[in-house]
């Protein structure tokens, strides 16, 4: 066999067994789709029947009207962006910090902070919900922002991305009477724009979500984000999946769209973040 072939032959396999891997991956989103628009008793018949003989659009109409859908819509969108512009500035100030400011203990700060990404959220639930009791933020919004709009992760990503760029450009600026703060607004975050729009679309996708911390902290309907809205189909001797899986659809609405317009900058970040440090 000559190598030509070879490596066509290695081609098709690899192919043959990605597209196999995205098939396996798409599988339960197919599913939910196909059981969106199906009756209760026709969710649950085994063998799938993929393609129901009638499509209920009525269960995407339900969904819309018995949660109060556009108020949760509003109100993971208000909850969703706050988080994410907050998250990406507060990492890009402490990833600029930590990557291009030198001062005493720089790496052990940075260790000890990093340390805490493996401290799970469970562990700090009661304290801190005990913690937001007091001070009045139960029920309310600001419980799931305040703490949301600082995140390890982020910083950890951003200063390895920033610890890529050259020293040389940013001792020009200082040269010119730059501020460090000029110097990250200025030079730093216009080059690093694909790892800026990496951690938003993270974030954005957790925040959408989240189920745990919204569960914890709100009470009333009015300020229930989308996942707690859905929650409302599984009543006591009753759970309406199809529903469910309506406004599960509905919900990935957003986050689709917030990928496809920024899939570009995901890649060039994902690609970049790391390579150098």
């Amino acid at each position: 066999m000559s190598k030509n072939r070879k490596s066509a032959v290695e081609k098709i396999i690899l192919y043959l067994l990605l597209s196999l891997i995205a098939l396996i991956t798409l599988f339960p989103f197919i599913w939910m789709i196909s059981s969106s628009l199906k009756t209760e008793t026709e969710m649950f018949v085994f063998p799938i029947q993929w393609i129901p003989e009638v499509f209920h659009w009525e269960n995407y109409e339900k969904a819309w009207k018995m949660t109060s859908f556009p108020l949760a819509l509003f109100n993971s969108l208000k909850v969703s962006v706050i988080i994410t512009i907050g998250q990406v500035l507060t990492s890009a100030m402490a990833g600029y910090a930590f990557a291009k400011i030198k001062f005493r203990g720089r790496n052990k700060v940075f260790i000890g902070y990093l340390a805490t990404m493996m401290v799970p959220f469970q562990v700090v639930m009661i304290p801190q919900f005990i913690l937001f009791r007091k001070i009045g933020l139960i029920n309310n919004h600001l419980a799931l922002i305040l703490p949301g709009i600082f995140t390890v992760f982020g910083v950890f990503m951003l200063k390895q991305f920033f610890m890529g760029i050259p020293d040389e450009i940013l001792e020009a600026a200082r040269i010119d009477g730059c501020s460090e703060a000029g110097i990250m607004f200025r030079v730093v975050i216009p080059l690093s724009k694909a790892a800026l729009s990496s951690l938003a679309i993270f974030t954005f996708r957790w925040q959408w979500n989240d189920y745990l911390a919204p569960l914890i902290y709100l009470n009333d309907k009015e300020l229930f984000t989308i996942p707690l809205a859905l929650s409302t189909f599984r009543m006591e001797n009753l759970t309406l999946y199809t529903l469910i899986m309506a406004g599960s659809v509905i919900s990935l609405v957003p986050v689709i769209l917030v990928f496809l317009f920024t899939q570009k900058y995901l890649i060039q970040g994902i690609a970049m973040t790391g390579l150098k440090g």
